[in-house]
């Protein structure tokens, strides 16, 4: 769809590499036992080739001028449907059981976007997102790392998450001002963190990280005593980005079976 001009308030910025493209659909591999889910179609870089090789492709735009022309293009497609939705709030159960979900996704939309998708996490095999490299950075980042934080430990109890290749901003049109990165996310088996409290832990990680430059005895100051730290074997000298995913989820469920 070369004629359609990008829009700001959308965030769009449309792939155009060749290369970059085949490079994201070898790494999808999708194949006639899959729905895959493609947020943010845009002019249908990979969506073509998403069409031809999935059993099911549903698309997720909501520009709609975009979804006007996918509509005429797949009219005659069975196989494709095109949503004219926001994927912020789209229900994602109404597609099915077994989903594969892509997408270049706006910057502005992607945290928010990757929240909501994890309400649905039972029902995706994996994520292959185009994202902006300084979040895949957090996302992917372990302990002791400087990109460690609430974003990669709020995921990671939930997602193994890979970065796959950095994207050149020459890959866009119009180019965005910073680097690119494509991730794959896949769920953890059911179990592997097993969090009593979600809202609990969520507030026990921001807090720490509100103030990451002192130790974990003094930013978390307000909502867990040293006491706490020691009966999950937390140095409480420890800078919040030293704690492991692990350590974070040992002590909200300590803390919600202590205030419960």
């Amino acid at each position: 769809m070369p004629g359609h001009r990008s829009r700001k308030r959308f965030g769009q910025h449309f792939l155009i590499d060749s290369g970059v493209v085949d490079a994201i659909l070898r790494s999808i591999h999708a194949t006639k036992d899959d729905i895959v889910v493609e947020i943010g179609p845009g002019r249908g870089a990979i969506t073509t080739t998403l069409a031809a090789d999935a059993g099911h492709l549903h698309a997720i735009e909501l520009d709609r001028d975009l979804v006007s022309r996918l509509k005429c293009q797949y009219r005659d497609n069975p196989a494709v449907s095109i949503h004219e939705a926001d994927a912020l709030s789209f229900d994602y159960s109404t597609l099915g059981d077994r989903l594969r979900i892509v997408g270049n996704l706006p910057y502005n939309i992607s945290t928010p976007l990757l929240f909501h998708l994890l309400k649905f996490r039972d029902r995706i095999i994996d994520m292959h997102f185009m994202l902006q490299k300084e979040v895949v950075d957090r996302m992917a980042a372990g302990p002791g790392s400087k990109a460690y934080g609430r974003l990669g430990i709020m995921l990671g109890c939930h997602l193994n998450i890979e970065s796959l290749f950095n994207v050149d901003k020459s890959a866009f049109d119009p180019p965005p001002e910073v680097t690119s990165a494509v991730v794959q996310l896949d769920p953890l088996p059911s179990g592997t963190f097993d969090i009593q409290d979600d809202v609990l832990l969520s507030k026990i990680v921001t807090s720490a990280f509100m103030k990451r430059r002192k130790t974990i005895r003094n930013s978390l100051k307000d909502i867990a005593e040293v006491a706490d730290l020691e009966a999950v074997d937390i140095d409480s000298g420890l800078r919040p980005e030293q704690i492991s995913i692990l350590k974070y989820v040992e002590l909200s469920n300590h803390l919600a079976g202590r205030l419960s």
